[in-house]
């Protein structure tokens, strides 16, 4: 949360004062909390998305509707979100992964890559997204996608992170 002088500009008002009143009724309306240590926290995440309960992707199913939870995306998309970024995709190596153009994908720098993950990783100086295999004692770095070969470094193969999740939005 930002701090009282930053909520002021914020808020539009001039004192502290103002905002310790604006404070305390969002906690009245259970909107913010305060933690043991006097720190202000939203009470729940005001980002999440209803969970009504599952549908069937083979055969059609009855259909009911059930409030089961609500889920924040990034918190169920993101464990580490200190060391997680998002990419846009290009290019179309990744496909048969469904990893299409135009998707993002999300990426933690701080999980330890291992033979078969979707890596982000840079190959003598060029970054691409591919799966980490192993081709002997060397890794490689293999698409998903019929047309293009395996890429075996020639200097260098740093990885920057696992690929952990892909968003893809519908217009």
């Amino acid at each position: 949360m930002p701090s009282y002088s930053e909520m002021a500009l914020l808020f539009g008002v001039k004192s502290k004062n103002a905002v310790f009143k604006i404070i305390n009724r969002m906690i009245e309306l259970n909107l913010i909390k305060r933690d043991k240590k006097g720190y202000i926290h939203f009470s729940s995440n005001p980002f999440s998305i209803k969970l009504l309960g599952q549908v069937e992707a083979g055969f059609p199913s009855p259909a009911e509707e059930e409030l089961l939870d609500t889920i924040s995306l990034d918190r169920f998309l993101v464990e580490h979100p200190e060391s997680t970024f998002m990419l846009k995709v290009s290019g179309d190596s990744m496909i048969e992964a469904g990893i299409l153009p135009g998707d993002y994908v999300i990426v933690d720098r701080s999980r330890k890559p291992k033979e078969n993950d979707i890596v982000i990783a840079q190959v003598d100086g060029q970054w691409t997204m591919k799966y980490l295999s192993k081709e002997g004692k060397n890794y490689i770095l293999k698409p998903a996608n019929r047309k293009y070969k395996p890429i075996k470094p020639k200097n260098e193969l740093v990885v920057a992170g696992v690929v952990i999740g892909v968003v893809r939005k519908y217009r």
